[in-house]
């Protein structure tokens, strides 16, 4: 009986988020939101808070700041229920910050990474990752200082048992060099977005960028928002609709989405069933502010997913 479910291991921030900005910020003006949020931000953090809700024991390997911020991240891991003993305080550094200008179905996303840039090999206890069934890594491109290591990393929780999962989210220097093709030698399921797909695979279409990917990983799943979600697993295809909701926030869809195929995943479901939940998932986080304040509530997210035949 291993001690998780599934090991994260990934950056860990918090959002603060502007509604009701005007359709176009003017330098030197001052601009007046009509409302605001702070939430549990970073695709880790909040894929982990989500899948924990779900049920899934989880441990949680990543490293915060000596400021307010970190302990206000920590804090919200905990009421998950998630395990944040990997969890390294780093006294003399800034937890970082996201801050998320939402404009109709576009937004500015603007990060200070603070100790997304610290997180290195020392700071890993290689026997908490693997004391799980299944292992996953959020932001590829922001683990600078732990990247290199990361195919070694792969192939050691591979050597030990662990199924894997990989999701890359955006390069923030649009470089998408081929280190991540040498992970993904390690990784069960792939799970980026559609541009994401594209990039890694080189292609300009999600059809071309699923066969390529196929060659490299056993599972991959891209997600295209309102497109709903693409799977390919050797000649197989799969697909599943996304809801049909109004969002109130799309911040953390994806994330979400990754902890609900995974919860179903790690249980052994079909693949079909693994992108159904992961869609439904994803539509419940739209139905809150933020990647992780509908999860929280307890009678919204059971009522939700019942509504949407996944109890």
């Amino acid at each position: 009986m291993k001690r998780f479910d599934i090991s994260v291991l990934g950056e860990i921030n918090s959002d603060l988020i502007l509604y009701g900005l005007p359709p176009v910020l003017e330098p030197e003006r001052e601009h007046l939101a009509s409302d605001f949020a702070m939430t549990l931000g970073s695709s880790s953090a909040i894929f982990a808070h989500n899948i924990s809700l779900f049920g899934s024991r989880v441990g949680f390997t990543s490293c915060i700041g000596g400021d307010p911020l970190g302990k206000f991240c920590a804090e919200r891991l905990l009421e998950s229920g998630v395990d944040v003993s990997g969890v390294k305080s780093l006294s003399n550094k800034n937890t970082g910050v996201t801050v998320i200008l939402p404009f109709g179905e576009k937004r500015y996303i603007l990060t200070y990474p603070g100790t997304t840039f610290d997180l290195q090999n020392e700071h890993l206890d290689l026997d908490y990752l693997r004391s799980a069934t299944h292992f996953h890594l959020s932001s590829f491109f922001l683990l600078r200082a732990l990247r290199r290591a990361l195919p070694e990393l792969f192939f050691q929780m591979k050597q030990a048992g662990l199924t894997t999962s990989l999701d890359t989210n955006d390069d923030p220097e649009n470089v998408w060099a081929d280190d991540v093709k040498t992970v993904l030698k390690s990784v069960d399921v792939f799970l980026p977005n559609e541009r994401e797909a594209c990039k890694v695979a080189g292609t300009g279409d999600i059809d071309t960028a699923l066969d390529a990917l196929s060659h490299l990983v056993p599972i991959v799943v891209i997600k295209c928002g309102a497109q709903g979600a693409f799977a390919r697993r050797g000649k197989d295809r799969f697909h599943s609709a996304s809801l049909t909701v109004q969002p109130v926030d799309t911040v953390g869809a994806g994330d979400s989405f990754n902890a609900g195929f995974l919860h179903k995943f790690i249980r052994g479901a079909g693949l079909q069933d693994c992108l159904d939940y992961g869609n439904v998932s994803a539509g419940l986080s739209t139905s809150r502010a933020g990647g992780t304040e509908a999860f929280r509530d307890r009678q919204h997210r059971e009522t939700f997913l019942q509504r949407h035949g996944k109890t």
